[in-house]
């Protein structure tokens, strides 16, 4: 098994950022799929950004160029940092990890709004 805390989520103005972490029970960098997801009231969930155990990142064109996914192997951490944030961000963000099992965190919100 394998456990996911995500923190870092809040309230924050158009324009903002925030940076979102996920801590994970052991150490798993080296072998899954670590992945953000997010979903909105009313939307499906949807994939906003991963990174695979070699260090390659995937991004859902919405956000591009403004959101960024990096991992610290030391401290079992992967971090989504989000800039320019905008209303249409606001969602539960969850944390995953994909390898032949699946494992999610409990979701932080991100709230964006004046």
């Amino acid at each position: 098994q394998v456990q996911l805390v995500e923190s870092g989520g809040g309230l924050v103005q158009p324009g903002g950022s925030l940076r979102l972490s996920c801590a994970a029970s052991r150490n798993i960098f080296s072998t899954y799929i670590m992945g953000w997801y997010r979903q909105a009231p009313g939307k499906q969930r949807e994939l906003v950004a991963r990174i695979t155990s070699s260090g390659t990142t995937n991004y859902a064109d919405s956000v591009k160029g403004r959101f960024t996914i990096s991992r610290d192997n030391a401290k079992n951490t992967v971090y989504l940092q989000m800039n320019n944030l905008k209303p249409e961000d606001t969602a539960v963000y969850t944390c995953n990890a994909r390898q032949i099992s699946v494992f999610w965190g409990q979701g932080t919100q991100v709230t964006v709004s004046s």
